[in-house]
């Protein structure tokens, strides 16, 4: 069963990028579409027995792979807890996707290739969560890299689409770079790069040294460290950010599939996977908290003000990314991957939800440009507002009512403070902050784009209609999860420990007495979160709805802020002086001073005209005339006959 979840994308990336235009493209997207719901009903099957606790962890050896001296990696599925998981968020979404890219992609000339590109995508995901090595692991990173870049830059006649996939392509290499230095460091260290002979061989690595230059550092917190730079590149933390806003000039399902449920979540994975790896090191633990909490509260400073209803959602799952690396940092690993399960069904459907607002808007993303369009789409309307609902974390502290992200989020901020510290209090205030913030711009959103009296041209406004059929059905389903995932599954993941260390069953290391801790944190505590959304939901009310004029009398009497945030703390201002223009001046150099002057002019064509000069003059000796080269022979005779004399002479 497992290799058919595993493979059946890939058959169907296959045949729709190879034989998209002879079988077409209606055939295309059924066929990938139907593989992919197969892959999702059989990746619930192959979860099911998990969450029922009848299900023990077992690996699928596929083939053996590579074999070089020391080096014998097999291509093995591995499934556990976290795979099954993993492949329930990755093929519901995906699926779910496919479905409503029918819809929205219906006019794209190019649609076929757009299925082959999710369907590949789908593919090296899997792969990634389903590896039982390094290697293996690192081959789905690369692969989702790949098609992310495909995807992100597919209408690639947009200048903008270009530019936007190749940012992600490069500031990804960045993080890349130092994921590929800790995969070099754990074989230095073990000898192996299998999951389980490196768990196996923590404990005798406890207090072991890698050098570098010229000194010595803890072995297991350098290689989590730069594990964890991967992470930050896939996952879009704080510094390595900067491409997950750009990258919505992809397609609107693109954003719901890969920026929202699934490759984004590949950091936390990874750092869930090797979960045993980041307990050796309080260092890296550190970092990742701080990280992820500058990221959650970073993020949503930036949403506040953003005005394309797409950037405000990337920006918010930037924020809840890092909700979820404090979860991981402070050791409720089952907590952090709980968010990610929830997340995955209201990220998504908001997404979704957005696209379908921009399909009966004309493609229009502004919301400066919208407004008063409730009436005009009350299904999308519902459901973005059920999204809103989870997002914010609407619920009763203390009771078991209440959306998905209010079970998860809530969890992690109460595992933040009763980690305690100076890192867990920072963390527990910047994610009560992130929760207000997000509370406003997400309420923010809905007003602006659908209540009040439209800002939208006439013409747009009048025809703006309802999606089809076939876009809405997977925001049903997404939204049943983003009402229903977080109850439901709150035992097994935040419960009382033993359940969660049932249902994980070694996937993870599950730290009871954190688990325990978060539930017993003050009252106050437990209710900051909900404290925070009510706030944000009057703040928003206030502003766009009571007094419409509020925010722009309050950006003129702050505009340095106001531009601080709108030009998102000027990251890519600050990397384009760091980092574009030095490289672009070392090109220049390289292109004209050595390449172009040096190269060309000195060497080559330097070389060509010495060469030209002295065969010219050589060529004026080949007169053509008998009496010339006669004349040239007696000075030759001559020159001999006065050389043998001299020669003679002094020999005698």
């Amino acid at each position: 069963m497992i290799q058919a979840i595993v493979f059946l994308p890939l058959i169907g990336a296959l045949v729709a990028g190879l034989f998209g235009r002879t079988i077409g493209h209606k055939a295309a997207e059924v066929l990938t579409t139907s593989l992919l719901v197969i892959a999702a009903i059989l990746s619930w099957i192959v979860f099911i027995p998990f969450f029922l606790g009848n299900a023990e962890a077992y690996k699928v050896e596929i083939m053996r792979w590579i074999v070089t001296g020391d080096l014998d990696l097999r291509w093995i599925l591995r499934v556990d807890t976290l795979t099954a998981i993993m492949l329930v968020v990755v093929n519901t979404v995906s699926c779910l996707v496919h479905v409503y890219s029918i819809g929205y992609m219906h006019d794209d000339p190019h649609r076929a290739r757009f299925f082959a590109y999710l369907s590949l995508f789908t593919f090296a995901m899997l792969m990634l969560v389903t590896a039982d090595n390094f290697l293996q692991m690192f081959f789905g990173w690369e692969g989702v890299g790949l098609a992310s870049y495909l995807l992100i830059g597919f209408w690639y006649k947009k200048p903008s689409a270009n530019a936007a996939a190749m940012k992600a392509f490069v500031v990804n290499r960045v993080g890349d770079f130092g994921f590929a230095l800790g995969i070099f460091g754990t074989f230095y260290l073990v000898g192996s790069l299998g999951f389980e002979d490196t768990f196996a061989a923590l404990p005798g690595l406890a207090d072991a040294t890698i050098p570098i230059l010229g000194g010595e550092y803890h072995a297991l917190t350098v290689v989590c460290l730069l594990l964890f730079m991967g992470a930050m590149g896939k996952s879009a933390q704080f510094l390595l950010h900067t491409w997950l806003p750009d990258a919505m000039e992809g397609p609107t399902p693109v954003s719901a599939l890969i920026h929202a449920a699934t490759m984004v979540t590949a950091g936390v994975f990874l750092v869930a996977r090797l979960s045993p790896m980041f307990e050796m090191s309080e260092t890296a633990t550190l970092v990742i908290i701080y990280v992820g909490a500058i990221t959650a509260f970073f993020a949503a400073t930036v949403g506040l003000v953003q005005n394309d209803i797409k950037r405000v959602i990337a920006y918010s799952t930037c924020s809840q990314l890092g909700y979820m690396f404090v979860a991981l940092g402070v050791g409720a690993y089952s907590a952090g991957v709980y968010h990610l399960f929830t997340h995955a069904f209201f990220k998504a459907l908001l997404f979704l939800g957005a696209g379908s607002v921009i399909h009966a808007m004309h493609h229009e993303q502004d919301m400066r440009n919208m407004g008063g369009i409730a009436r005009k789409i009350p299904i999308t309307y519902a459901m973005m507002i059920i999204g809103t609902l989870a997002l914010t974390g609407v619920g009763i502290p203390g009771t078991m009512f209440g959306f998905a992200g209010f079970f998860s989020k809530d969890a992690i901020i109460e595992a933040a403070y009763a980690f305690g510290g100076p890192a867990g209090q920072l963390a527990f205030w910047m994610l009560v902050i992130a929760a207000l913030f997000t509370s406003f711009y997400s309420w923010r959103l809905i007003h602006l784009t659908f209540h009040g009296k439209t800002r939208a041209d006439q013409h747009t406004f009048d025809h703006a209609h309802e999606s089809p059929r076939i876009m809405l059905v997977p925001l049903y389903i997404l939204a049943a999860g983003a009402v229903l995932a977080g109850v439901v599954f709150y035992d097994v993941f935040f419960g009382h420990a033993e359940h969660v260390e049932h249902f994980f069953h070694g996937a993870v290391v599950v730290d009871a007495e954190i688990i325990d801790a978060a539930h017993y944190v003050p009252f106050w505590v437990k209710a900051s979160a909900a404290m925070a959304m009510l706030a944000g939901f009057v703040l928003a009310w206030y502003f766009y709805i009571r007094r419409p004029e509020a925010p722009r009398e309050l950006a003129a009497e702050h505009p340095g802020l106001y531009k601080f945030l709108l030009n998102k703390w000027y990251f890519d201002e600050i990397y384009d002086f760091l980092f574009v223009r030095p490289t672009r001046w070392v090109g220049q150099a390289l292109w004209k001073g050595f390449d172009d002057w040096f190269v060309d002019q000195m060497l080559v064509e330097g070389l060509g005209r010495r060469v030209k000069q002295v065969t010219t003059q050589v060529v004026r000796l080949q007169s053509g005339y008998l009496y010339h080269y006669a004349f040239a022979m007696l000075i030759g005779v001559a020159a001999l006959i006065t050389w043998a004399i001299a020669a003679g002479g002094l020999l005698g």
